[in-house]
């Protein structure tokens, strides 16, 4: 893969919308398209905290900085752009209140996959953020997998959940509720994730060692946000402590060549959100990411939105600005369809169909990392 210095030719995003791949890092709470934002609080007679036109804007997420208006499991103090983002994503996961409510955000997140090409996606879902549901998580998992199975008898994208615990969760609580979910067998939770500001609350890879230890044992996957607000040490807990199989964002990584080496090394993929670090002040701007550092290190890095409809993105509008910005050819945004489906907790049985399907409609290109890193 080369990053030419030469202008580069925009990628047209249809042509990224025909290739078959997954998306392993993208939030349920942050797939909320303005329309159901207003239907909802329309439905739950709640008003807006701004106007309509502008509720995306991030500028808006500002104003959820203060304590008063948070309403569930925000991160607490801390960077204006992260932490009134989460909150931002309590207020409008508290607008969901009924098992049909629940179900419909579930059906329109996997309609709107389908219309950028998605096949599969593990989708983070983090309970604290919706507070209606609060001691009856069970049951918003039970009316979330409605929604999508109801989605998948329509040919819509497949979806199962990463169940995510905050970072200011406690370690028993956070243990109680892998045992919860296990003993219920709770049909589409595949993984176990955790998430939130890891600068405001610390490492937090001991306090979560035995939740992730238990989920490890009960066939769960683990998948961990790390590398993102704060520095490589996460990561480093994430591997050490929670045995963790992929790592959400982990760009950071790149600050630490020992950790670079032991993801190659590993072939630990990273969920990178090139959007997302950006518009939330991570990187400045896009030419200052270092996805394509991790790439030449010849890391496994697959491509994702995170929070898309509150970004104001899709997937296929991010694969074409970084091709643009990076100068990614055709076969390369192949490579990273297939390595989307390849990091995917997708079933061995699906997973193979997806990448015979990804063959049929573009070839098998080279794995665009460095051969050594194989």
């Amino acid at each position: 893969m080369s990053f030419p210095s030469a202008l580069p030719v925009r990628i047209d995003e249809t042509e990224i919308r025909a290739l078959p791949k997954a998306e392993v890092h993208v939030h349920l709470e942050g797939s909320f398209a303005l329309v159901d934002l207003l239907e909802l609080a329309k439905q739950n007679r709640v008003a807006l905290p701004g106007p309509a036109a502008t509720l995306f804007d991030i500028s808006t997420h500002d104003a959820f900085s203060s304590p008063a208006v948070t309403t569930g499991g925000g991160a607490g103090a801390g960077s204006a752009g992260l932490t009134g983002f989460l909150r931002f994503l309590d207020w409008q996961c508290g607008l969901v209140r009924t098992r049909e409510q629940a179900a419909r955000v579930a059906y329109a997140f996997a309609a709107r996959q389908s219309a950028s090409g998605i096949r599969y996606s593990d989708v983070i879902v983090n309970p604290t953020h919706w507070n209606t549901w609060h001691g009856r998580e069970l049951d918003l998992l039970d009316a979330l997998t409605g929604g999508f199975d109801d989605a998948q008898s329509d040919g819509l994208c497949i979806a199962n959940i990463a169940y995510s615990l905050l970072r200011t969760q406690g370690a028993t609580e956070a243990e109680d509720i892998v045992r919860a979910v296990t003993g219920a067998r709770a049909r589409r939770v595949v993984a176990l994730s955790v998430d939130g500001d890891e600068k405001v609350a610390g490492r937090t890879g001991e306090r979560f060692r035995d939740a992730f230890g238990l989920a490890a044992a009960s066939g769960l996957h683990r998948t961990v946000h790390a590398g993102e607000s704060s520095g490589p040490d996460g990561v480093w807990d994430a591997l050490d402590l929670l045995q963790a199989e992929r790592i959400d964002h982990g760009v950071r990584a790149i600050e630490d060549p020992a950790l670079v080496q032991r993801l190659v090394d590993e072939d630990i993929s990273l969920g990178v959100c090139p959007r997302s670090n950006v518009t939330l002040g991570i990187y400045r701007s896009w030419p200052e990411h270092p996805l394509p550092q991790l790439l030449a290190a010849g890391i496994r890095v697959t491509l994702n939105t995170d929070d898309p409809a509150t970004m104001g993105t899709t997937l296929e509008a991010d694969w074409a600005v970084a091709a643009e910005q990076f100068g990614f050819t055709r076969d390369d945004l192949v490579g990273f369809a297939r390595r989307s489906i390849e990091a995917s907790f997708a079933d061995d049985d699906l997973r193979r169909d997806l990448l015979a399907e990804l063959v049929d409609v573009a070839g098998s290109p080279e794995d665009p990392r460095p051969a050594e890193a194989e």
